[in-house]
């Protein structure tokens, strides 16, 4: 069982998630000497990372992240910090996520004239 659990819905689909989770998987092993390997799916991936003390997984999906961690009997007094640690990176990183794809131009949509199979002559 897992000592920590979070979960988060998102609307940015699976290629801009998986932006999101190797950037955060490139924080913590910058800042905490995590060692992450993400396996690519076809609809979700999963991103394990472990260090000394913590062994977890990442689900990353085309609309939810969810991630497990279990902490060593020494790192668990500081559940609640680490907890609110990872949520504060995760929230951030979707966050600037989320305003690029809010800025980003949408496809444009085809004219019926364009959708028309060419008549036949």
């Amino acid at each position: 069982m897992a000592d920590l659990h979070l979960h988060r819905e998102h609307t940015l689909g699976l290629a801009r998630a998986r932006k999101v989770a190797m950037k955060w998987a490139e924080h913590v092993e910058s800042k905490l000497d995590m060692e992450c390997t993400m396996i690519e799916g076809d609809d979700e991936d999963v991103l394990e990372f472990t260090r000394s003390g913590v062994d977890g997984r990442m689900t990353v999906a085309a609309n939810f992240f969810d991630l497990e961690a279990k902490l060593s009997f020494l790192l668990k007094p500081f559940l609640a910090s680490i907890e609110a640690q990872v949520r504060k990176q995760l929230e951030e990183a979707l966050a600037k996520e989320e305003a690029k794809a809010a800025k980003a131009p949408k496809p444009a949509a085809k004219t019926a004239a364009a959708k028309a199979p060419a008549s036949k002559k």
